[in-house]
């Protein structure tokens, strides 16, 4: 079915053409119009144009009409862009029907429109690292853009992570043998944690009770990761929250001093903070193999032993 995506670049300058150029052809291939903003080559210091070239594009991604307005890529720049934004074009934009989709810095943008309009985005590809990949696109981020671009989108799910038996134990976030919960109704969001944490104390951060966030990060040693989330945990957030999910923390490096501190004990110290029930494992960040999520919408997440799905096809 042929849609209509627009392309833009609302944070960092696209230094790889090659991949910019693979992504539009890739869904061209696929039947897709696809139609470039204006500036989104554009270029200056580290941004993709200055602030005002890059609040525009973002203006005229709410004008195009398009089924899917899609990024080019994240990096930084849309934090400083956030008192700008006409959000009400942007929801207008979203109630008629145009799909937001990003990551990354791309969070930023999506908790502030949230927060202003309630207005639904969705976690999910950018451009070049995703459908430009030198190896192509991963089969099954592709098979959830295309099923959210056809409007068969209705859920998602993952395989929870067997505990394990080695150095600090993973509890956390695995069901244990023939555990069921489910829990209806909660707002999900969330998205980039560095992004998520940059927000607190500003009026560009959602309130969210009795919701479902989900987190992922890129390139952030496990310290600091605890350190943000023990940021969220302090500042109040964390204990309005239902569940908190782990999406994928790729592309750091422990060292030495760590002395057997890894992730898994972030997330063992996190449940000792927090009642929320604290789930790993969803395919979901700076990695290939990525599913699209409904930022804002009201979800059903459901657990069954190691199986857990988020659903949100019968919330209207």
């Amino acid at each position: 079915m042929k849609k209509h995506i627009y392309i833009y670049s609302p944070s960092s300058a696209v230094r790889d053409k090659a991949s910019f150029k693979r992504g539009i052809k890739r869904l061209q291939a696929l039947g897709h119009e696809v139609e470039v903003d204006e500036a989104a080559l554009a270029t200056h210091q580290r941004f993709a144009g200055d602030d005002e070239t890059r609040l525009a594009a973002i203006h005229r991604a709410a004008a195009s009409g398009a089924d899917v307005a899609l990024i080019s890529r994240g990096g930084y720049g849309l934090t400083r862009l956030l008192p700008a934004i006409n959000y009400k074009a942007v929801a207008k934009a979203v109630a008629k029907g145009t799909k937001f989709v990003g990551l990354s810095d791309f969070t930023a943008f999506q908790m502030a429109l949230l927060a202003k309009t309630g207005a639904v985005t969705w976690a999910g590809p950018s451009l070049g690292e995703d459908f430009g990949a030198v190896a192509g696109p991963d089969d099954i981020m592709e098979a959830c853009f295309d099923d959210l671009i056809t409007g068969q989108v209705e859920g998602t799910g993952w395989q929870l992570p067997k505990i394990a038996t080695n150095s600090i134990a993973l509890t956390a976030g695995v069901a244990k043998a023939s555990e069921r919960f489910t829990i209806n109704n909660a707002v999900l969001w969330g998205g980039n944690l560095a992004m998520l944490a940059s927000l607190v104390g500003t009026p560009y951060l959602p309130v969210i009770k009795g919701g479902i966030l989900f987190i992922e990060d890129v390139g952030e040693h496990p310290f600091r990761v605890e350190r943000m989330l023990a940021q969220l945990l302090q500042a109040g957030l964390l204990a309005q929250q239902k569940a908190i999910i782990f999406g994928q923390f790729s592309n750091y490096k422990l060292v030495p001093h760590d002395k057997g501190y890894k992730l898994a004990g972030v997330v063992s110290w996190l449940q000792s903070q927090v009642k929320a029930r604290v789930l790993t494992g969803l395919p979901f960040g700076h990695v290939p193999t990525k599913v699209l999520l409904p930022v804002g919408q009201a979800i059903t997440l459901a657990v069954e032993d190691r199986d857990a799905f988020l659903l949100w096809g019968h919330q209207h």
